[in-house]
C-alpha cells in the first residue's frame, strides 16, 4: 500500500498535515482498494518503558525477509 500512496503524491509538495491527510486518503490501487486517512490530534504520554516481560508477551510473527522491520502482531489466544 506504502507505494501506491508514494506514487499518489509523487511531485506535490507535502507543507500540511491535511494536504498529507488528503493525499492519502484519496489512494487507490488497481484492483479498487481504498485507503482511508484521519489525523489523530490526540496528546500521548511519551517516556513509557515496556519491560522485556511485556514486550515477550507480544505475538510477532516475523517475516524471513528482514524480521526486524516486517512483521505482523497477531492477537495471543487465551489457553
Amino acid at each position: 500500500m506504502a507505494h501506491q500512496i508514494a506514487q499518489n503524491w509523487r511531485g506535490k509538495p507535502l507543507l500540511s498535515y491535511e494536504i498529507i491527510v488528503n493525499l492519502i486518503g484519496s489512494t487507490k490501487t488497481t484492483k479498487g482498494l481504498d485507503v482511508v486517512c484521519e489525523l489523530n490530534k490526540n496528546k500521548y504520554e511519551t517516556g513509557i518503558v515496556v519491560t522485556d516481560e511485556e514486550l515477550n508477551k507480544i505475538n510477532l510473527l516475523k517475516d524471513e525477509f528482514h524480521g526486524e522491520w516486517n512483521y505482523k502482531i497477531s492477537p495471543n489466544m487465551a489457553p
